[in-house]
């Protein structure tokens, strides 16, 4: 019975381009072994592309959910803003001025701030 030969991983990895050939030429299992992984590397290219479209997709998704969100949060915001006013011209009939709640205020209307 023959032991089978081990060494591909360590040629493919270490050896010269010519030393690891020659040891393809001459040994059957390393050959076998190398024609395996020369499969498996076609495989990985052909189905490489598929998987850089689903990435490209999954980052549409995440964009398009963004700005979901941020559209979303502007609305409430701006809607909050704007119930806030309705409800100070319910109840003080007019929307407040900074001159209204006490504070000192410039001719512009600003409030003033002491150095």
């Amino acid at each position: 019975m023959t032991k089978k030969c081990d060494k591909y991983e360590a040629l493919f990895t270490f050896a010269t381009d010519e030393e690891f050939r020659k040891h393809l030429l001459e040994c059957e299992d390393c050959r076998r072994e190398h024609e395996k992984m020369n499969r498996v590397s076609e495989l990985i290219a052909e189905v490489k592309p598929q998987f850089a479209k689903r990435k490209d997709k999954y980052r549409n998704i995440k964009i398009a959910c963004i700005l979901c969100m941020v559209l979303f949060a502007g609305a409430t915001f701006q809607t909050a803003d704007n119930n806030y006013r309705i409800v100070e011209q319910i109840m003080y009939g007019e929307q407040l001025t900074p001159e209204d709640l006490g504070f000192p205020t410039d001719s512009y209307g600003l409030i003033m701030v002491d150095e």
